[in-house]
């Protein structure tokens, strides 16, 4: 009997999204790091970090948890030990992606929003200290999750695959402790992103004006104004990848809504004939896809980024090229 044609569609869109995830983000690892891409320090060190948070996300959640669970069934992350460890990392390393968002957002909001703040906060020293505590607090956070599953069964003295304690649904404190997971992450951050993008974006309306104001004022100068114009290349950046996190994980937050209201559950096994597995495993795809979607931004927002991207996939083909002459 053949299964439900949705079925293939999990195994294709994983291997797929990690061959074009895992590039995409150390490429943009390296060209952020060499520095040429016209961006301040403080920012290139967000993005750097946000890029590596993304490609561990590809790396844990795509290829070692669903790559893994759907082709690699009898490895070691099949076991209960490696299932555990997995779900950690799994967890941790998309929690640092989200809250790193939330630390960039803010960074820009007080960049163009608070000048008083700006010289003080937004600085290499803080970025780094920011991104330090956020990828700390997000790997204790998630330490948890280790002790929340069982063996499914023991074969040979071998734990394999992870069974949720039934514990898990009655005691209070993993209640609260889902509760609490759900609620940081994403819930808290997209509610975060929005507010700190609408004041952005009220804040950036109200200044436009008044220098158009100013602008209007100035008869027979040229009216070109070089802050707008950084002040637009910044606001773009950083409008690109708000709105593309919100878009990737809006299904994800209103999942989780549905799921409290209706009083259902989350699946944990994979079965392809129930519509709300399918459900639940879209919003996963979509934010898994979130992972691989800012080189793509900065490719299209930055120039120089841009530039320097198409260096980078000449340069292999310049070599080859050069061998063959010789």
């Amino acid at each position: 009997m053949h299964g439900p044609a949705i079925g293939p569609v999990y195994a294709i869109y994983y291997p797929v999204l990690a061959a074009f995830g895992v590039p995409c983000n150390l490429v943009a690892i390296v060209i952020l790091l060499r520095g040429r891409c016209g961006i301040s320090r403080c920012i290139t060190h967000y993005l750097v970090a946000m890029a590596a948070t993304d490609l561990l996300v590809i790396i844990t959640a795509v290829i070692l948890n669903r790559i893994g669970g759907i082709y690699f069934r009898d490895s070691f992350f099949s076991t209960t030990l490696g299932c555990s460890l997995s779900t950690v990392l799994v967890y941790a390393s998309r929690d640092s992606s989200v809250w790193l968002t939330v630390a960039f957002t803010f960074d820009r909001f007080i960049a163009i929003c608070c000048l008083e703040l700006k010289t003080r906060y937004c600085t290499e020293k803080t970025a780094a200290a920011v991104i330090a505590c956020v990828c700390t607090l997000s790997c204790l956070k998630n330490i948890p999750f280790y002790y929340r599953y069982q063996p499914l069964y023991i074969v040979n003295n071998v734990a394999w695959f992870c069974d949720i304690k039934s514990s898990y649904y009655t005691s209070p404190a993993w209640q609260v402790d889902d509760w609490l997971d759900r609620i940081f992450t994403p819930c808290l951050p997209f509610f975060l992103i929005l507010l700190l993008n609408v004041l952005t974006v009220r804040h950036i309306l109200a200044a436009n004006r008044g220098r158009m104001r100013l602008q209007d004022n100035r008869i027979g100068e040229n009216h070109r104004d070089p802050e707008l114009e950084n002040r637009r290349k910044s606001i773009i950046l950083l409008f690109a990848i708000s709105i593309s996190f919100l878009l990737l994980w809006a299904t994800y937050v209103i999942h989780f809504v549905y799921v409290r209201i209706i009083g259902d559950f989350y699946f944990t096994g994979f079965n392809f004939n129930d519509q709300r597995f399918i459900l639940q495993e879209s919003t996963n795809m979509l934010q898994l896809f979130s992972s691989c979607t800012n080189t793509f931004i900065y490719a299209v927002t930055q120039n120089r980024f841009r530039g320097e991207l198409k260096n980078a996939v000449k340069y292999p083909l310049i070599k080859v090229a050069n061998c063959f002459k010789q």
